[in-house]
């Protein structure tokens, strides 16, 4: 799930309150069990946003899309896609206006809608330039970042935790709430480190590996796995249906443990840093493990 959305998707609750009695009246105008199993029985109709990679775009290019489409052909079904940009009203827009079926990416932990199994977890991360000198920190309280311009999103966990050490004098803050068919925080950046203008930068995992790969040439990433101070880093992604819809959350539950180990491999083909419980990173050599 993109970054935007682990603090944007908490806008839309009331929005979802509204949902959720619509679908509560209509349970009890319909009596047969499984009357609320909106599912389409012969497309998988996912929701994403249309640029906002790794995760999604309207190519089809983010693996959550790749996500998408394997499931789509475990189930034997054709794969339709609703693109929202990924901010207030996300989830009123897509899943709670019967649009789209399954949310590919998202939180556990954020009551705007039921959510299955997790299939990663992940955290944030530092990004900079190899032989910078930065390139082996591992925690923001590490005394080499003081005086230093980090490049941080605004309102994420990370920048708590910069306030407690005292961080943010220097910092260069982008904004968490974008549209982002017109604009990217992560790639402002990474394009900011490229040139200087920061030294080091602070994302969403997911992000961090990607943008780190695509530079040229790659940047360098840590995960932030020792942070004892702050908000938390580390967050299990699932995918989001209907409170109502039980049947259709089992299924997919059942597709990510039949699948975990391509799954692992899809999000390592991207960069993505992936943790199994004792936060120890997924590689291909554990390729098996779950979240």
């Amino acid at each position: 799930m993109a970054m935007p959305v682990l603090s944007g998707i908490l806008a839309g609750m009331l929005a979802w309150g509204f949902v959720l009695t619509s679908v509560r009246a209509y349970a009890q105008a319909n009596s047969d069990a499984g009357s609320l199993e909106l599912v389409d029985p012969d497309v998988f109709r996912a929701c994403g946003d249309p640029r906002n990679m790794p995760f999604s775009n309207d190519k089809g290019e983010g693996f959550e899309n790749k996500l998408a489409e394997l499931f789509a052909a475990k189930l034997g079904k054709k794969l339709s896609y609703t693109y929202f940009p990924q901010a207030t009203g996300f989830v009123r827009m897509t899943l709670g206006s019967f649009r789209c079926d399954v949310i590919i990416g998202f939180p556990q932990g954020d009551d705007q809608a039921q959510v299955t199994i997790p299939y990663y977890r992940t955290t944030y991360a530092l990004v900079s330039k190899p032989g910078s000198g930065l390139d082996d920190v591992t925690m923001i309280s590490d005394p080499k970042l003081k005086d230093k311009r980090i490049g941080v999103v605004a309102r994420t966990p990370p920048s708590t935790s910069m306030a407690i050490n005292g961080l943010l004098a220097h910092a260069k803050s982008y904004p968490l709430f974008i549209d982002t068919r017109a604009d990217s925080s992560a790639q402002a950046m990474m394009d900011d480190l490229a040139k200087g203008d920061i030294d080091i930068g602070i994302l969403w995992g997911p992000m961090a590996g990607y943008y780190a790969k695509q530079a040229n040439p790659p940047l360098t990433v840590v995960p932030l796995l020792k942070e004892a101070a702050g908000a938390p880093m580390t967050f299990r992604i699932g995918m989001a249906v209907r409170p109502s819809d039980q049947e259709w959350k089992r299924t997919l539950n059942r597709l990510i443990m039949e699948n975990q180990a391509e799954i692992n491999r899809l999000l390592i083909s991207y960069n993505v840093p992936i943790l199994d419980e004792a936060n120890v990173p997924i590689t291909t050599e554990t390729i098996s493990k779950r979240p």
